[in-house]
Order: structure tokens, then sequence, then C-alpha cells
């Protein structure tokens, strides 16, 4: 086995603390990504692949990124729900990786909802 370098336990150490900070509720912004069979088949998959690679290429610590079963609205599949604190839930529907990218540009970093991917804020659906 090969010998741990510093870099590698700093590696480790940011790992579990971004896993902690998921499992006790802290974050500035929950991403989930809706995952159900239906989300899975209309490619939620790719959905949740996209927010994984912008966290990491953007070195974002503050996001939670969960996924759920399905949100009984398979015909926007696939969706996201954000939750930036301090503001309400926004549903995204029939996702793209290029829409979930600006969603994540827009909602996620600058709080900013995208109005032209939004299918609900809240429990309001938006016209």
């Amino acid at each position: 086995m090969a010998k741990l370098k510093i870099e590698d336990l700093e590696k480790i150490a940011d790992d579990y603390k971004r896993k902690m900070t998921v499992r006790e509720g802290g974050g500035r912004v929950k991403v989930t990504v809706h995952m159900g069979t239906c989300g899975i088949a209309a490619g939620a998959r790719e959905i949740m692949n996209t927010f994984v690679s912008e966290i990491e290429e953007k070195n974002v610590k503050d996001v939670i990124l969960t996924t759920s079963g399905c949100a009984g609205l398979c015909s926007e599949e696939p969706m996201i729900t954000v939750e930036v604190l301090g503001q309400a839930p926004v549903k995204y529907s029939k996702l793209t990786p290029e829409k979930a990218k600006k969603i994540f540009e827009q909602h996620v970093l600058q709080g900013i909802f995208v109005k032209e991917y939004a299918l609900s804020i809240g429990s309001e659906k938006v016209q």
C-alpha cells in the first residue's frame, strides 16, 4: 500500500467535512435531484452528474446535493428542487445539463431563480 501524503490527508478531511455538513443539515443551498424511476429514465443521473461536476470545478463548499424519489410529476422529469436559505424552494423541470449549469450559476451561486426553467416556487405554479 502506498504511503499517504499530506495532500491526501487534507482531501480526506475535506471530504469528511462535506459529508458531515450534509448529515447535519448545514449549507447555504440545498439542491435535491428527483431520482425516482421516471426521473432516472428521463435523465436525472446526467443532471446529478452535472451538479457534482459544477460543485467540484468551482470548489463550492456550502451547497448540499442530495436525491429524493419521485416528485409526482413524471411528465416534468428530470426535475430538481433548489432551496436557498431565506427563500422559498423552487422546482425546475424538463432539465438538460445546459439548463442545470445555468441554474447552478444563477440560482445556486447568486440566489436568482431562473424563471424560464421554473415549474413552481414554494407551492405556487410559475406562470
